[in-house]
């Protein structure tokens, strides 16, 4: 196979031999930088699209590669995708998979949010020269770096030091960069220019001036350039005294998150901090402000799921379900407010009986006996998911009866009921015809809850056979 490269550092004369033979198909893999993205870059027969980075890409460029996708397989790698890219692959419109293994011999970094001391500074140069390595230290403004390099290099005289940015030639940074990956200067004061596609085992000191102006992924991608050995790497995130509410979240969750291969989770760590933002507009994070964020992901997820296994029937709301006795989780049961909130919250988002069921051993296993309101919820639950299912809108539980009203335009097979009914020992009576409202009279010993619990079970069954 040949392989070509494109990019900024090769002349005009080989970008347009390289193009010329991408063009015929002498190439087989290209290799570029959003240069690949140009108008003039034109593929014999392209048929698998890598995309190494993705959050280094924006909206236009994403554009772009979406006229793309429809005819070609497309793989995008990142170590922390942007909120909306995670999102996607959460709801199920994109397949994501995780390498959770490290390479060999690799230490997790050690990660400390400080502000500028020389002397702290000092020791962290020095420390990383003594035992033969080489430093990062990065200054994210071109306009003030070469006086930063003066400060750093007062603290380290003996220090080979250089500067590298974005504004360079691209001669002049690639002789810089070579010099760094060969060990020929043991301090390189720098940009963010960094954050990516650096390789360099032998640096394993990173030092970040004013990291609170970095977002999350970002800064996690810029720590990734150290320890890429088997020495320890050290990395030191300096701030204001003060710093802003926001910008410290997002430290001390990078300061927490150190662990070898723990991208996934500072991702997850920026999607809740940020919000998943506008999957169909331009915004990349952010929240669906109208309808709350957890309420616009089922929304999405529901639609998505819809959609994947081609249903065309309609969504009816969740009925209005009232008990004859108070259902909830009692101050005894489960005592902290956090915990029983995350139940509430996984209650409402059940879809089916079965998911009721394996929240009730849950329960069971951790908080002990379910006390007659918890099971009287789960119940509640259970009567939600099946008469959402069925257009019913209201049911209502008393001791010995049940009333079922249905939505207007529903009409369920009621033959399907006789059977059960007969063994259970229960009478039907029908209150009204449109909408339909029946009540079921329990004459036997069953209860009436498990009995209205097995008719529209049946009903349910028969109903998803028709369609």
């Amino acid at each position: 196979m040949r392989v070509g490269a494109l990019s900024r550092f090769r002349s005009p004369k080989e970008q347009k031999e390289i193009l010329a033979q991408v063009a015929t198909g002498e190439v087989d893999i290209i290799v570029g930088t959003h240069r690949l993205l140009s108008d003039d870059v034109v593929m014999k027969d392209l048929g698998l699209l890598i995309i190494d980075e993705e959050q280094r890409f924006g909206v236009k460029h994403k554009e772009r590669l979406k006229r793309l996708r429809a005819s070609i397989d497309v793989l995008a790698l990142s170590a922390t995708p942007i909120p909306r890219t995670l999102y996607l692959s959460l709801s199920g419109i994109r397949d994501m998979s995780l390498i959770r293994t490290p390479p060999r011999d690799r230490m997790p970094i050690f990660t400390n949010v400080l502000p500028w001391t020389d002397q702290l500074l000092s020791e962290a140069l020095h420390r990383e020269l003594d035992r033969g390595g080489q430093t990062f230290f990065l200054h994210n403004r071109v306009d003030t770096i070469y006086t930063v390099a003066e400060d750093v290099r007062a603290l380290a005289p003996e220090a080979r030091m250089e500067v590298a940015h974005g504004q360079m030639s691209a001669r002049e940074l690639d002789n810089v960069m070579r010099a760094f990956v060969d060990g020929e200067i043991d301090v390189l004061v720098c940009s963010s220019i960094i954050e990516n596609g650096l390789d360099v085992p032998n640096a394993n000191t990173l030092i970040v001036d004013r990291a609170d102006r970095f977002g999350l992924s970002q800064l996690y991608q810029i720590r990734g350039r150290v320890g890429r050995s088997h020495r320890r790497a050290y990395c030191y995130l300096l701030v204001p005294d003060p710093v802003a509410e926001d910008a410290e979240r997002r430290l001390r969750v990078l300061e927490h998150y150190t662990e070898l291969g723990s991208g996934y989770s500072v991702a997850l760590r920026d999607l809740e901090l940020r919000g998943a933002g506008n999957l169909l507009g331009a915004d990349q994070s952010g929240f669906a402000q109208h309808v709350g964020l957890d309420a616009y992901m089922r929304l999405v997820k529901r639609t998505v799921d819809r959609l994947q296994k081609g249903e065309q029937q309609p969504e009816w709301p969740d009925p209005d379900v009232s008990l004859a006795g108070p259902a909830y989780l009692p101050e005894g049961y489960v005592s902290d407010p956090g915990q029983k909130l995350h139940l509430y919250r996984r209650l409402s988002r059940v879809e089916g009986r079965t998911q009721v069921e394996s929240l009730r051993i849950e329960l069971l296993d951790r908080f002990g006996s379910l006390p007659v309101e918890v099971e009287s919820l789960l119940d509640a639950a259970v009567l939600r998911v099946l008469g959402r299912s069925l257009g019913v809108d209201r049911i209502l539980v008393r001791e010995d009866s049940a009333r079922v009203t249905f939505r207007p335009g529903f009409v369920p097979r009621m033959a399907v009921l006789e059977g059960p009914l007969r063994q259970r020992q229960t009478e039907v009576e029908i209150r009204r015809l449109e909408p339909l409202s029946i009540v079921l009279h329990q004459v036997g010993m069953d209860p009436v809850l498990e009995t209205l619990m097995v008719a529209l079970e049946a009903l349910r069954s028969a109903h998803s056979a028709a369609a």
